[in-house]
């Protein structure tokens, strides 16, 4: 393949790794930015929503009834841990982190014990090639790109043009003045720890067919995802979705021309570098 292929292949790639790992990332951004924790178990519900998404399709037969079920299985979860986990704690920020890392073994086990240790795959719902001068590229794959900027475009609307996206930002700003105008602060709590959990089922189950379903792929998506929302900036959305793109596009650019090991430690060494420039990410304050 010529240079100027391997270049728009890079590109394809980092587009379609990006807008993935943006679904994923802007959970977890969303999460912080609302609620003022860490969710380590946030991987986990990339890794259920690909292993229920396999189930639901195996069962059913319909990959499409896989990638609506998936997401609100994990979401219904998500409710529960809130109710039984998150909240009897207070949400305090340290506590939190511990339960979390709880839930994230916990829910590791519990899907290596019933799903098993082997990855399985999900065929693709339709084949169709997209035939470039220099190579011909899945047509799966730009959908999945699609569908995952169309999730993104959507909850970008939802924070900014919706009550509920004006609650959860009056949280943000100040839990106690929210509350006090009569914010429902436990529920956007659980709203947007839910939603932050479907995000992320919804990139694993579009994921599946590429990359099969296996309990421990929530691992990988946790640490991108941190990478992200570190470089972008903790609970920044404008900084989370620049930096998925930055994070995707290396990815994809190093993976295509060395190697996917190589693509994890040039990624390591950006976030080291934005973190020197912009200690607040990209979206927070420049070093003096």
């Amino acid at each position: 393949m010529s240079l100027g292929g391997q270049l728009v292949l890079a590109l394809l790639e980092g587009l379609v790794s990006g807008l993935v790992l943006a679904l994923t990332a802007l959970g977890l951004s969303l999460v912080f930015g609302v609620m003022r924790i860490v969710n380590i178990a946030h991987g986990e519900f990339f890794m259920l929503g690909a292993v229920l998404a396999w189930y639901v399709s195996t069962a059913s037969g319909s990959f499409a009834l896989a990638v609506l079920a998936a997401p609100l299985l994990v979401g219904a979860i998500a409710l529960v841990i809130d109710r039984f986990v998150l909240r009897p704690i207070r949400y305090a920020p340290e506590a939190t982190i511990v339960a979390t890392i709880g839930l994230l073994y916990i829910l590791e086990q519990l899907v290596l014990i019933v799903y098993g240790p082997y990855a399985r795959p999900v065929a693709p719902p339709f084949y169709f090639r997209v035939d470039f001068p220099w190579f011909g590229y899945s047509g799966y794959k730009l959908v999945i790109a699609g569908v995952a900027a169309a999730l993104v475009a959507g909850t970008w609307l939802l924070v900014t043009r919706t009550r509920l996206g004006l609650y959860m930002r009056a949280t943000q700003q100040d839990r106690e003045v929210a509350q006090a105008f009569g914010v429902p602060v436990q529920r956007i709590y659980a709203a947007a720890f839910a939603l932050g959990a479907v995000l992320a089922a919804v990139a694993g189950a579009l994921v599946v067919p590429v990359q099969q379903a296996h309990y421990l792929m929530g691992l990988d998506a946790l640490l991108l995802s941190f990478m992200v929302v570190i470089i972008g900036g903790l609970g920044d959305l404008g900084g989370t979705l620049a930096a998925s793109f930055l994070i995707g596009l290396t990815d994809g650019a190093v993976s295509i021309f060395f190697s996917p090991t190589l693509a994890r430690i040039v990624a390591s060494v950006l976030v080291v570098l934005v973190l020197l420039a912009r200690p607040g990410g990209l979206g927070g304050e420049a070093a003096p």
